[in-house]
This record gives structure tokens, sequence and C-alpha cells, in this order.
């Protein structure tokens, strides 16, 4: 089946350079033996999640489809059965030096997320990182942000979870790989469609003329985010936050307790989400001041902040499903010292930007139990892109997870970190998701422009407990 890459599928697609790889990654560790110690038989070897994900690409057509570029420029590119799929080539094994350290996974896992994709293939990988301490493997997926939009197409993290140790039943595939069409036929194919949508032929211009931007503004969503301009000190060339990139990564992260949220909301009469917006605040503030920073108290930096709308189960604290994705800009108040200002101003501004919100449309995920936020992160990211490139400092997605054990292949999953992709001059980007009770923040960065990754992930820890005092 042949079908056309959307507007904004296009503009990631051509957006990617060697120094702006555009994936969504999402990193689980699992338990991998029956005691936990790691002297038993692993649970979960590289075979069976080899076969775990092919019974499952079914549910997730995309991963069998790659990007062809349509001869002369003649309509944006399309997606297409891949021929020559090879499973083993998308799902790969890797092994840190026994027994390797969290350290040494967050290095492996920084310079995975460094490489672009394979343009000539469908645009994911996954990798099994064995050998983790304490009997643990990680399980590393990186999704081309063109692959994955969260309603038509889902994140294969989505279908590889399972609510028990029992892999579910799924329906068996009867995929064959089909004949590709060549070059002559995607361009009869482009060239009956210019002729069925005359209006059509402006777009291929624009397209044949313009980069990923100019595509992106075609699609109706850069010109009011071009009209913004960015607020307080720390902006444009004046923000650490804000430089030309490398091609090369630096990765850590936080993992924090929802019940320490919880504590927050209940004290503060504030959502769970500002809550957590308040803690990075508070993290950045000290992160800047270590840098030497000037700081006064209107120092704010503007924060892309797309977040998941759901509906909250009958303990009011655990997300069930996600209506949609909300993007708009905030300015944090890094320069406030006082932990509860801080909080009191992004619960303000959280609540009027939330009657004035962009949202991105999540109708697939409220109909599938046990969803992994991979999707939603991926969501989020397209959400940030629709804001012009300096209009803003960073992008904090924050999606909810499940609130009760899941497990791959048998294996429990013990922890999720998302891993969001740098955008254009960004030197760090702050994944957040919730699970089993927990917090797991994936801070993703510049190896050149942030060396110094660990302060900030030491400020989250600094700043919850700054946060939890003023709770007293």
């Amino acid at each position: 089946m042949i079908t056309r890459l959307t507007p904004q599928d296009t503009a990631f697609y051509r957006l990617e350079s060697s120094s702006n790889p555009i994936h969504i990654g999402s990193l689980a560790i699992v338990r991998n033996t029956e005691s936990g110690e790691g002297g038993g038989a692993a649970i979960l070897d590289y075979d069976r999640l080899v076969d775990l994900v092919e019974s499952r690409l079914a549910l997730v057509p995309r991963y069998r489809r790659k990007v062809r570029e349509i001869p002369l420029s003649l309509g944006r590119p399309v997606w297409v059965e891949d021929s020559r799929f090879d499973i083993t080539y998308h799902v790969r094994r890797s092994a840190l030096p026994g027994p390797g350290t969290d350290e040494q996974l967050h290095d492996l896992i920084a310079r995975l997320a460094s490489h672009p994709l394979d343009p000539a293939r469908p645009l994911w990988e996954m990798y099994l990182i064995e050998r983790l301490s304490d009997g643990r493997c990680a399980i590393f997926t990186k999704s081309h942000s063109a692959l994955v939009d969260g309603d038509t197409a889902l994140e294969i993290g989505h279908v590889i979870l399972d609510a028990g140790p029992a892999p579910r039943d799924v329906a068996d595939d009867a995929w064959i790989a089909p004949r590709e069409p060549g070059d002559i036929e995607l361009l009869v194919g482009a060239l009956g469609h210019l002729a069925r949508q005359p209006r059509k032929a402006l777009e291929v211009a624009r397209d044949a003329g313009a980069g990923a931007v100019a595509v992106l503004e075609t699609a109706g969503r850069a010109a009011e985010s071009a009209a913004s301009v960015v607020k307080g000190v720390l902006t444009g060339a004046h923000s650490p936050l804000n430089t030309r990139t490398s091609r090369n990564r630096r990765f850590t992260v936080v993992r924090t307790e929802l019940a320490d949220y919880r504590t927050i909301r209940r004290r503060f009469d504030c959502s769970i989400n500002d809550a957590i917006l308040a803690v990075v605040t508070g993290a950045l503030r000290n992160w800047l001041l270590s840098r030497g920073e000037a700081l006064t108290e209107s120092t704010t930096l503007r924060t892309v902040v797309p977040m998941s709308v759901y509906v909250e189960g009958t303990n009011g604290d655990q997300a069930q499903t996600a209506s949609e994705v909300s993007s708009f800009l905030i300015d944090l108040p890094v320069g406030e010292p006082n932990p509860v200002i801080r909080l009191s101003h992004i619960a303000h501004a959280i609540e009027f930007n939330g009657r004035h919100r962009r949202g991105v449309r999540a109708r697939t995920l409220v109909h599938l139990a046990g969803f992994a936020p991979a999707s939603l992160h991926a969501m989020s990211v397209r959400a940030a892109s629709t804001f012009a490139e300096h209009t803003f400092n960073l992008v904090i997605t924050n999606a909810p997870g499940p609130q009760a054990p899941m497990y791959i292949g048998g294996a429990r999953m013990l922890e999720m970190y998302p891993v969001s992709p740098l955008l254009r001059n960004q030197a760090s980007s702050v994944g957040i998701t919730s699970y089993d009770g927990h917090v797991f923040y994936g801070l993703n960065a510049d190896r050149d422009a942030m060396a110094d990754i660990g302060v900030l992930a030491a400020a989250v820890r600094d700043s919850m407990e700054e946060m939890l005092g003023a709770c007293v």
C-alpha cells in the first residue's frame, strides 16, 4: 500500500540532519531474572524479543514501511512497504561489560541516540542491552518523528508491553513482502494526484524550493507561533540552552517518587503537572546559578510545554487514558527564589494557557488499554515543532504512563525514560514519564554544550527537596 506523507510528516523527514536526528527514544529497564540477582536464567533474550516484536508488527504496520521520494520532487514523499524488510536489522543486541553500571548504560544510550536512522529502511531501531547489574536488561527504542503520529501510527512500545507476565494473544500476521513500486510508477501516481487536485501544484512548487520550515508554514501551523516573541532575560544568544548543536549527545536520568508530587498537590491545591513543572523550574534555576548566570526576580525561560490531557482514575492520581496532547508556551520563573511563588506563577500560567491550547488528537490512545507514553512524547514533539524556532528556550514533554506493573516478553518493566530529540539550536530536552508510582526524567543534551547535564540532574533532586520542605 502506498500512502502519502502528511505535510508534518514531510517536515520532520526533511528536518533531519547529522547534527539533529529527529527520532523519539524510549528506554525501558526490566528485571530479567526471576530472582533479580542476576544469577538465574534470563526471561527475555534476543530471540524472544525478536519473536515478540515480529508478532506485534501487524498492530503498527507503518513499522514495515519506508519513505520513498517522488522523482522530480513532484509531490510529498510516500510510505511504501519494504520488500526487503529484515526484522533482525531493526531489532539489535548490545551488551555492557558486566555487570554494567547505570552510567555505562546512559553513555551507550547517548551514543545510540546520536546516530540518525537509515533513510533507506523503515525508520526505527530497537536494542536489547544485556548484562546490566542486578539481573536487569534494557530495551532502547528509537522511532523517527515522521513515523509516529499517535493517531493512525503508534510507537512500537505501545504494542510490546503487556499487563501481565503472560504475553497477550495477538492474531497471526500473514504479512508477505510485496513488490515495491518503481520510480515511474511513483511518478505516474504523483502526476495523477496533481491532476485531480490542481491546487496541490502550488504546494509542490513551494516544497521544491523551500525547506522543512516552509512545509510547516504551508500546513498553517507556524504563522501563529512566528508572531510570538521570546520574553525575559535568558533568550536567544544569551541563553545557554540555545546554541548550535553537534551530532553527539549526553544522556542521564532522574528517578523521583509520584507520592512526593501528590504531597505538593495536596498542600498547594495544584495539579501533578504543576508540581512537576515547579520542580523542573527550581532545577533549571539552580543549574543556571551554577553556571554563574545573573538572575533577577523577573528572569524567565520560555518553554514549550506539550502536555497530555487525560482522564484521571478513581483515586484522582492515576492517569488512565489520554484524549489529546496540548502545546503552549510558558515562561518558567527561574529568577524567583521562593519555590511556593514559582509554583503559583506556573499554576496560573497553565490555567490561562489551558483555555487557549492547541490540541493534537489522541483518539487511538483513548481506546488502547495499557498504553505506553512513548506515543504521547512523539505527539508532544510534533506539537512543539509548531512554534517558530527562536521563540523558546527549551522543550519539556510530560506524558502519563500506566500506574500498574507492565511486562515485556514476561520480564517486568522497572523503569521507563523518554529520550526526546533536540530541536534545532536546542542544547537540551527534558522528557518526563510517570509509571508505577514513580516519575522518571530523561535528560538528553548536546555533548559539547551541556557537559554539565549531571548538574541539572542533581538539581532536580535538590529542587524536589526544596518543594517538599515548603510543604511542612
